[in-house]
């Protein structure tokens, strides 16, 4: 409910209808069948717009739920190795990375050093080498490994877009169509026009030699 007895009015066409008295503004915009909702209250008059207030509301909850995707994707997730990790652990830990990334999360992937580890931090970095490798289906390294008092950690974030994988393999068993030259005819029709195409023997020649190899093993056994 708007307190106020003057209001700066803004109509439902973005017209600026100057200072007009509350009861006034509010009559204009029931003639019209919308509502006079404050756009601007701690403006000097508040500033009011003759508006639909339910379609008003969507919009401002659909920028919300904008601005929360916006923010969700520059959070940080973080995982955490040590030089000494099993195999299935950072394979376990790297799936969990690339789940964030395909999330939309930047990952921080981070080696933890302990003891006399610090003098072989060049195992930490290809340790991270090797889980980035890991990880280049979901996204790619944004800062390179960099160490930070007794861990070191690289920062991975989504790719920008994402390229579907096309598979172009066609099984051959499905009756796969033959290569094309670029007149149009088969490779094969090509082949045997230039009488490069030696005929394969007849099936029952294959069968008799396998018969006669079949009659050999058996002799020998």
């Amino acid at each position: 409910m708007i307190r106020v007895r003057e209001v700066r009015v803004i109509d439902d066409e973005g017209q600026q209808l100057g200072v007009l008295p509350t009861l006034e503004a509010l009559a204009l915009a029931q003639e019209k069948g919308l509502d006079l909702v404050e756009v601007a209250p701690a403006a000097i008059p508040p500033v009011c717009r003759i508006l639909d207030y339910g379609q008003y509301k969507y919009e401002l909850q659909k920028r919300e739920r904008e601005a929360k995707r916006k923010q969700k994707s520059q959070t940080f997730k973080e995982i955490r190795l040590r030089v000494k990790i099993d195999v299935n652990d950072l394979r376990t830990k790297t799936r969990r990375a690339g789940e964030f990334l395909d999330d939309g999360d930047r990952v921080k992937v981070t080696v933890q050093f302990r003891g006399r580890e610090m003098s072989h931090a060049n195992l930490g970095r290809d340790l991270l080498d090797r889980a980035a490798e890991m990880l280049t289906e979901h996204g790619v390294v944004e800062r390179p490994p960099l160490l930070e008092g007794r861990n070191m950690f690289i920062v991975m974030a989504p790719p920008e877009k994402r390229v579907e994988k096309k598979n172009d393999k066609v099984d051959e068993t499905d009756g796969a169509p033959a290569p094309t030259a670029a007149n149009g005819e088969t490779i094969g029709d090509a082949l045997a026009a230039k009488g490069l195409v030696v005929e394969p023997e007849p099936m029952e020649q294959v069968h008799d030699a396998e018969d006669e190899n079949a009659q050999g093993n058996s002799q020998a056994v």
